[in-house]
């Protein structure tokens, strides 16, 4: 019987726990900080058992992965290096679904002298996507080919049905890291030039994606997409961008929400005041000014305009007092879109992840190749993100378990021996991807 530690058990946790108890050679220990969310994951599955623990209790931790075979960290990301350095000291494999920080580099070579892998990467965006990738990449260089150009956008929506509010956008847990993740610089590589977006242009020009059977998105860079020339083994490549997809509308808005200081992270003392309030401060409102108009005059846009409506529609102009009156002004405007957009009863999630290349054959033709997941979560049941981060993770562990994954050290899914098999096996659960090649 192997023995696997799951850390956390937030909403991404129930696929991947109950992937783990279906295997009939499994126990598994669900660990959280709160004893009900541990428990509801385990309840009447007699291998399955749920212990309360805090991530930051060391002792407490060490124990736990020592009881282990190999740990499952869906805890905030920040812990992941914590929790692998006692891992690896006990000789315990791990996985997450977080990229790869420099503190869990730093890992690396202690673990391959204690012949055990910390498997990161390995969820949706990333892992799914690199997976995906890497298998395309290796069908066109092992026929002689190139890839000339890569470009990747994910996003996780309601789905069409679903998608009721102007933002074209809804929550299931804290906006934080949306929010924070709109500040971000970025950089990718377009006909062999890099091309560096700054934080305040990131949603600056949008590019325009079409979906088969579910129409036009907007994407935006991520962060820096030139690592991927190595990470993907495409050195050869003119253009790679790996982006973020959105429905249309919520660049815009994000954009001037920037540029007003509504993402400003720093905390103030705001005691007393309001959401009204917060914006004629960050808006220089004259006394007396209507909110609305001032604004709007800040942002160079018409009282009217649609971005205006959105902010209203939100909750932004009403006098009611601020949730975090000593915080910053991104921790209200998170409060608010945790109220205002989340899922009713029943309403799906979607996630759409495509890739596009731009191949050149043996013979010297060129080819597109594009390939999408489209993927819808259950109404009342497990949701596609939950799904698609899980059950990555899940299906690794078990393959790192059954000796099926021999490498060891720090990894990400750009193998063979990984993504094959869990594309496979995903593939059988019903997270497929379409495929079309056109010959340019």
């Amino acid at each position: 019987m192997k023995n696997v530690l799951v850390l956390g058990a937030g909403l991404v946790a129930g696929p991947l726990t109950k992937y783990l108890l279906d295997q009939p050679d499994f126990s598994v220990v669900v660990a959280d900080v709160e004893a009900a969310r541990a428990a509801r994951l385990v309840a009447g599955r007699p291998r399955g058992q749920a212990e309360v623990l805090d991530i930051a209790n060391r002792e407490a931790l060490a124990a736990a992965i020592g009881r282990a075979d190999l740990v499952i960290s869906m805890v905030p990301y920040t812990f992941h290096p914590v929790v692998a350095a006692i891992a690896v000291d006990q000789g315990k494999h791990m996985v997450t679904a977080s990229y790869v920080s420099p503190a869990m580099r730093e890992l690396d070579a202690r673990a391959r002298e204690k012949g055990v892998i910390l498997l990161n990467e390995l969820g949706l965006d990333p892992g799914i996507d690199h997976m995906e990738a890497m298998r395309i990449i290796r069908e066109v260089h092992d026929a002689g080919g190139r890839v000339l150009g890569f470009t990747s956008y994910c996003g996780g929506l309601p789905a069409p049905e679903a998608n009721t509010n102007p933002f074209g956008y809804k929550f299931s847990w804290s906006p934080r890291g949306v929010l924070l993740a709109s500040k971000n610089s970025a950089r990718f590589l377009k006909d062999g030039r890099v091309v560096s977006i700054p934080a305040a242009e990131l949603f600056a020009q949008p590019g325009i994606i079409s979906i088969s059977g579910l129409g036009e998105f907007e994407g935006y860079p991520n962060r820096d997409s030139l690592s991927y020339l190595e990470t993907y083994g495409i050195p050869e490549a003119l253009s790679v961008l790996r982006g973020t997809l959105r429905y249309p509308g919520w660049c815009e808005t994000l954009r001037k929400m920037v540029e007003l200081g509504l993402l400003d992270d720093a905390p103030k003392n705001r005691s007393g005041s309001t959401f009204l309030g917060l914006m004629k401060e960050l808006s220089q409102a004259a006394p007396g000014a209507d909110a609305r108009g001032a604004v709007a005059f800040r942002l160079g846009l018409e009282a009217g305009s649609a971005i205006i409506s959105r902010m209203d529609w939100l909750g932004l102009f009403e006098d009611r007092p601020l949730p975090a009156e000593k915080g910053s002004a991104l921790d209200n405007l998170a409060a608010l879109m945790i109220e205002k957009l989340q899922y009713a009863a029943g309403e799906r999630d979607m996630i759409v992840l495509q890739h596009q290349f731009l191949a050149q054959t043996a013979s010297g033709r060129k080819e597109r190749i594009v390939s999408t997941l489209i993927d819808y979560g259950v109404p009342g049941g497990d949701s596609s993100m939950s799904r698609t981060v899980g059950l990555p993770a899940a299906i690794g562990a078990r393959l790192i378990l059954e000796g099926k994954i021999r490498l060891t050290g720090v990894q990400v899914p750009v193998h063979p021996e990984i993504y094959g098999p869990i594309l496979e096996e995903l593939g059988t659960l019903g997270v497929r991807f379409e495929e079309k090649r056109r010959i340019l």
